[in-house]
């Protein structure tokens, strides 16, 4: 504790960005896991429901914001239900398909997706590299998406790959509703709404669950509770909570490299405790995500570390 109030602020900045990032990317191999043991609507109305009741306690009266407009409220809505309802829902079914190393590779796609919708709907200016970039993401994602069918032919692992695609579209547009929100509000008070329209759409789902699976509460076992209390604790109101205090501390720009330790720790992870092997079109898949990411953004850090040195 002494050696993290003796760094500078924006070092601290740095370092909770990095831990936030650690429990992100350990999500879709622990989650899997957990998916063994306890349905996905389930554990996501759990997730959620009681991550809004922790995050309550950090957020405090900023929870009250101010909707000027039914365009804010509208936006609002529709922010809650593609970064959580949809979102999760794909990624949950996903998991259960496919393997968990897919998830957080994908999931890196999102910046080369967000240019993609950043031209089509909001007429921004397509330069080359950004379209090279663009379709060398793409190619990446289908390298990833279709490894099964080298492998085993057509099979629910696909299935799974599509759903961990859209759940990245729908991160992509929580990331764009949420741009006019966050200029007028605190970014943890809006996760916290966000959190609360996931969770009351999933109630029907996980009411559902409960009333059509015999045992369900009393059969949970390490898996499941696993799932639930990293879900609810660390990656929810932890890594949200440090995220929201990074961002605050330092410029936006700089909180892109941090994504990329995701897909680091969630494949190191899946590897050692789901055994998971890392394929060749794995590989292939994962360098053309990352060399668009390259060449859209025109930087690529993979060891963000060296941003705790003192300026």
């Amino acid at each position: 504790m002494k050696w993290f109030l003796s760094l500078q602020t924006k070092q601290q900045a740095i370092l909770a960005l990095i831990v936030a990032n650690i429990i992100w990317g350990a999500a879709s191999p622990i989650f899997k896991l957990s998916l063994q043991n306890i349905p996905p609507f389930t554990l996501a109305f759990l997730r959620f429901f009681l991550g809004s009741i922790l995050l309550i306690f950090v957020v405090g009266k900023k929870i009250f914001i101010q909707i000027s407009s039914w365009k804010d409220l509208l936006l609002l809505v529709l922010n809650g239900l593609t970064g959580i309802t949809i979102n999760i829902i794909f990624f949950f079914l996903g998991l259960r398909l496919t393997y968990a190393i897919n998830a957080p590779v994908i999931a890196s796609a999102g910046p080369i997706v967000t240019f993609f919708f950043a031209v089509l709907f909001l007429r921004e200016k397509l330069v080359l590299k950004k379209l090279v970039g663009m379709i060398l993401g793409t190619l990446g994602i289908l390298t990833i998406v279709f490894e099964p069918l080298l492998q085993s032919g057509i099979d629910g692992s696909i299935l799974g790959n599509f759903f961990l695609v859209l759940a990245m579209l729908g991160a992509v547009l929580h990331t764009l509703t949420g741009r006019p929100l966050f200029q007028k509000a605190d970014p943890l008070a809006l996760c916290w709404w966000t959190f609360v329209i996931g969770f009351v759409t999933f109630w029907p789902l996980a009411l559902y669950e409960y009333l059509t699976i015999p045992n369900l509460y009393t059969s949970l076992d390490y898996r499941g509770y696993l799932g639930i209390g990293f879900g609810a604790v660390l990656s929810t109101t932890v890594a949200y909570s440090l995220y929201a205090w990074g961002l605050s501390k330092i410029s936006a720009t700089d909180t892109a490299v941090f994504t990329y330790i995701d897909p680091v720790v969630g494949t190191i992870l899946a590897y050692y405790l789901l055994h998971e092997a890392i394929t060749a079109p794995f590989i292939i898949g994962a360098l053309l995500i990352f060399g668009g990411i390259f060449l859209a953004e025109g930087r690529l850090h993979y060891h963000p570390l060296h941003k705790l040195k003192a300026d």
